[in-house]
């Protein structure tokens, strides 16, 4: 038996602590695609093993490397991958929602495949939770709970960006945790008057003010010029999170749903069930 399993889109923690407990299992038999679907194109395979499964497998990132292949949507780009996908007995492939339907792809034209969510932005449409979330969100309360206290020190209004594309989990869960003044997830929730009138109360009692926000909704430039005109006496900063939330150590959390995952991966196959998706329901993780 033979097994490929890749990494596509963006990195999100637990992938590595996935591909050591399939590691731990199948050893030999398991090989890495690098560079996720452009990998699987190429045909640049090796084993699993070269990549140190067990020393990374605690490690943010993807050990195996990932990319973004926008040529796998195309007639030329997926015969390819289909070839090369079809020397394998499974495919397992972890990534978003693009990597779901790219998976769906391989499934549909004979190859057995098994979809994993994982993305830090929780985004899957048929899984309640993805790889990475829990971790990104943990690094986003870290890194603004080590700012605010220097916000404090000068009342000063902050807006903290963070990622999710265009899904506001991130920023959900991490205002609710840090208990923020403002959270803006969508367009919907921009409203510089009810922000002027909760950054100006704050300044009165001489405290700082966080609004999380997430990317892709406005620049940050301009969420800072916009309130700055309604609030001209306070000092507002605006800071992007960045890749700090991608880079951050995979928490216990997070380590064991990837090991969920991949216990009800290792059981699809060693049962050589139907090609399938292994997803979270109901807070449990099921293959559907």
């Amino acid at each position: 038996m033979k097994i490929l399993v890749l990494t596509s889109g963006g990195d999100a923690q637990g992938m590595n602590r996935f591909l050591y407990q399939i590691y731990k299992k199948f050893g030999k038999k398991v090989y890495a695609c690098k560079y996720g679907f452009r990998g699987l194109i190429d045909g640049n395979f090796e084993p699993l093993k070269n990549f140190e499964p067990f020393k990374n497998r605690n490690q943010a990132g993807s050990c195996i490397k990932s990319a973004r292949c926008p040529e796998f949507a195309t007639v030329k780009g997926f015969k390819k991958g289909l070839a090369n996908a079809k020397e394998f007995d499974w495919v397992i492939v972890l990534g978003g929602n693009g990597s779901y339907r790219g998976a769906c792809q391989l499934s549909d034209n004979g190859v057995k495949t098994i979809f994993v969510p994982a993305t830090i932005d929780n985004d899957v449409d048929n899984s309640e939770y993805s790889l990475g979330f829990h971790s990104a969100v943990k690094a986003c309360c870290q890194y603004i709970k080590n700012t605010m206290p220097s916000m404090e020190a000068f009342n000063r209004c902050c807006f903290f960006e963070v990622m999710g594309r265009h899904h506001g989990a991130i920023a959900q869960s991490t205002a609710l945790a840090l208990e923020s003044d403002f959270v803006i997830c969508n367009e919907d929730d921009v409203d510089f008057g009810k922000m002027a009138k909760v950054v100006k109360e704050n300044a009165k009692r001489e405290h700082s003010s966080m609004i999380v926000v997430r990317e892709n909704i406005l620049p940050l430039s301009e969420f800072v010029s916009k309130l700055k005109n309604a609030c001209p006496k306070v000092d507002i900063v605006g800071l992007r999170i960045g890749h700090f939330q991608r880079g951050f150590k995979p928490t216990k959390v997070e380590r064991a749903m990837a090991d969920a995952f991949a216990k009800q991966t290792i059981k699809v196959i060693r049962k050589k069930g139907l090609p399938s998706a292994v997803v979270s329901v109901n807070g449990k993780i099921l293959a559907q």
